[in-house]
C-alpha cells in the first residue's frame, strides 16, 4: 500500500505570480485551430506549421508514459495556456526586455548570459 505524505512547503521560493500583461493569449487547451493560431502570432513559415501540426498528432496519438509521477494521468491539458505574447516587439537586448519579465528571471534565480548586450 503507498503512503501520501503531506508537505508543507511554507513561502517557497518559487511559488509566486505576476498578474498578467499580454496583447494576445490563445484559449484554453490545445488543438489543431490553436496551433495553426499560434502560429500565424508569430509569423512562422508554412513548413513550421506543418511541422508543429505533426508534432501535435504525434503527441495525442501518444499514451500517456506509465513511469515516472502517478499524477502524470491528473495533468489536465485542456486546462492550459499555450503560448501568451506579452508585447508586440521582440527585444534586441536586455535593456529592451520588460521589468517584469527581468524580475522573473531574478526571483527564479536564472542567470542571463551577456545582459549588457544580448535578450534572453
Amino acid at each position: 500500500m503507498t503512503q501520501t505524505t503531506e508537505v508543507n512547503v511554507g513561502d517557497y521560493q518559487y511559488g509566486f505570480s505576476q498578474p498578467e500583461d499580454y496583447i494576445f493569449k490563445a484559449r484554453k487547451g490545445l488543438n489543431e485551430e490553436v496551433v495553426r493560431q499560434i502560429s500565424a502570432m508569430k509569423g512562422e513559415p508554412e513548413w513550421m506549421l506543418e511541422f508543429r501540426l505533426r508534432s501535435y498528432r504525434h503527441f495525442i496519438s501518444r499514451p500517456m508514459p506509465n513511469w515516472g509521477s502517478p499524477k502524470m494521468h491528473e495533468i489536465d491539458f485542456d486546462n492550459l495556456y499555450y503560448y501568451i505574447k506579452p508585447t508586440e516587439e521582440k527585444a534586441r537586448s536586455w535593456d529592451d526586455v520588460p521589468d517584469d519579465i527581468k524580475n522573473t528571471f531574478d526571483r527564479l534565480g536564472v542567470e542571463i548570459f551577456g545582459r549588457r548586450g544580448r535578450a534572453v
